[in-house]
């Protein structure tokens, strides 16, 4: 097993490698918006036991976007597709012999993932808060959160293993290097220079605010202020995009798909990220760059960006709020207006006294 990133760091700096009885797991396997705001609660866990092994398993496709973090020292990669990938990561955390696993998830696979590690204590949520509550038999501690935010209740996890919750969040993530280069150099080859960032894309229909209202305020926002505008799309996403661009005519925002690690290049140096409840709302968010939300039946006060100053425009009423993952927009995301979106974007931009 390769050497973590935290000790390789330590003994650079003259100093020991960690040493701890205590071996955590953080087990969180998907999605981008969700693991984002289970890391507040790494990063206290962190805090709370500086010699301690912090690793978290996680699906493939999300592990870039960890990889380095200081509130780590390894990142396991869980092949979801594959049962010999499976069997092979659950080897690894086996050989890890871990203390302790927390499951952020609360679903099936992840508590059965907490168990087959070997973790002798196992903590989640109790049955009336897991997602699916059969998960929480194959805990040794079921915790009942406090907060309503997604990522309060992550810290009622954090808190039993140990950690305190801190005045305000922490994202410990590092930019990969390369793939801030590489979007760097593909801005250059377009002549892009500031730029805000829109993603009119996300995980179901009724979250989302149509591609022709996304094109109308590119349109405008061209026609005020000297930014380019980027519209990110991800794998199957492409014709969102267009369909934004071509409501945009005559101005001409620029189509961009990344890796996840040229997305986190891409909005860490972003002036403005606008999109709806998405992952890369919650990634921009947690970057530090400003953020715009839009938000209809998810109720942002549970799944909101986690940082201070997050700008959002919701006019959802309370009985519209709903997780259930229709395909067609939503009569509150249609409420959203061109000119709320318009003068929201302008707000986040201007410079914070």
């Amino acid at each position: 097993m390769t050497e973590s990133s935290r000790e390789a760091a330590e003994k650079a700096a003259g100093q020991p490698a960690s040493e701890s009885g205590e071996r955590f797991l953080v087990v969180r396997l998907t999605a981008l918006g969700d693991i984002l705001h289970t890391l507040p609660a790494v990063a206290a866990l962190r805090a709370a036991h500086r010699a301690a092994r912090i690793d978290w398993v996680v699906e493939r496709k999300w592990a870039p976007g960890l990889e380095g973090s200081p509130a780590l020292d390894e990142v396991i990669p869980y092949e979801r597709r594959s049962w010999w990938g499976a069997i092979e990561c659950v080897q690894r955390l086996r050989s890890n012999r871990y203390t302790c696993a927390i499951d952020f998830q609360g679903l099936y696979k992840s508590s059965v993932l907490a168990a087959l590690s070997g973790a002798p204590r196992r903590i989640g949520f109790d049955r009336a808060w897991a997602r699916e509550p059969g998960a929480a038999m194959l805990y040794t501690r079921r915790v009942t959160p406090a907060g309503r935010h997604v990522a309060e209740l992550n810290y009622s996890l954090a808190e039993a293993a140990g950690a305190s919750r801190p005045p305000a969040p922490e994202y410990p993530l590092r930019v990969p290097a390369g793939g801030a280069a590489s979007i760097r150099a593909r801005l250059q080859e377009r002549s892009i220079g500031p730029y805000i960032v829109v993603a009119p894309a996300g995980s179901w229909g009724a979250k989302c605010w149509p591609p022709d209202r996304y094109g109308e305020f590119c349109r405008e926002f061209e026609n005020r202020s000297p930014l380019r505008v980027v519209v990110i799309h991800g794998p199957g996403e492409k014709s969102i995009a267009e369909q934004v661009c071509r409501a945009a005519a005559p101005a001409r925002p620029e189509i961009v798909q990344t890796t996840i690690e040229e997305l986190m290049g891409l909005l860490a140096h972003a002036k403005c990220l606008l999109a709806a409840d998405s992952g890369p709302l919650h990634l921009a968010a947690a970057l530090g760059t400003p953020v715009v939300g839009l938000y209809g039946p998810t109720d942002p006060a549970r799944n909101g960006p986690f940082v201070p100053g997050a700008i959002v425009i919701t006019q959802a009423r309370p009985d519209e709020i709903s997780y259930k993952r229709r395909t067609t927009f939503s009569p509150s995301m249609l409420r959203i207006s061109v000119q709320q979106v318009l003068a929201a974007v302008e707000s986040a931009l201007r410079p914070q006294a």
